[in-house]
């Protein structure tokens, strides 16, 4: 790709960690004994579990919705989501007092459904529709469109990115001066890994 059609773009990680502070527990480093000995390693897995939510997902939500312009916040938002981008979503409509619409596939089990609402409490409504996430998120994508609100996709935007990314920085502050050689990471739309 040629210059031109390159856009540059900076992460601000600092600014994510500002705005999530008092939304996301800075979840623990478990040190695992067992692999750690098999492996001739020091081996630990961030807790995201432990999250209101139970996932990282909040953290993009949250940072995203939170950046947005008070009039754009008006018009409200619209995410689509099998589950985990949901429950942080409906989390962070809730806790900003916005307007939500999450669009789920039919398929969504009635669990994730269920927590997804509960965290909304009231700010957000549910659409179900299509059979996969692809036939989902096109609904949810022209709904925006003819609704004048702002899509919040789940990966792919630089401000779900750095929310995501403030796992990295809590890594960092938790292992101060140690040599980091690997850290593995779980991909499905690279919003995690692209924000470490």
């Amino acid at each position: 790709m040629s210059a031109n059609h390159t856009e540059r773009f900076s992460l601000h990680i600092g600014k994510a960690q500002e705005r999530l502070k008092d939304v996301v527990m800075q979840t623990p480093l478990q040190y695992l004994d067992s692999l750690s000995g098999q492996f001739g390693a020091n081996i630990y897995l961030k807790r995201e579990d432990l999250q209101v939510v139970r996932s990282y997902k909040l953290r993009g939500a949250y940072n995203m919705i939170s950046s947005l312009d008070r009039a754009v916040l008006d018009k409200g938002v619209v995410c689509a989501s099998a589950g985990n981008h949901a429950q942080g979503f409906a989390f962070s409509c809730n806790k900003l007092k916005v307007k939500g619409v999450v669009f789920m596939p039919k398929i969504t089990p009635r669990q994730k459904i269920k927590q997804t609402r509960m965290f909304g409490n009231g700010f957000i409504e549910i659409i179900l529709t299509g059979d996969t996430f692809d036939d989902c998120a096109t609904a949810a994508k022209e709904y925006t469109r003819g609704h004048g609100m702002t899509f919040i996709p789940p990966f792919d935007d630089i401000r779900v990115i750095e929310g995501q990314g403030t796992i990295g920085a809590e890594i960092l502050e938790q292992l101060p001066g140690e040599t980091i050689d690997y850290i593995f990471i779980p991909v499905g739309g690279g919003g995690l890994c692209s924000g470490g």
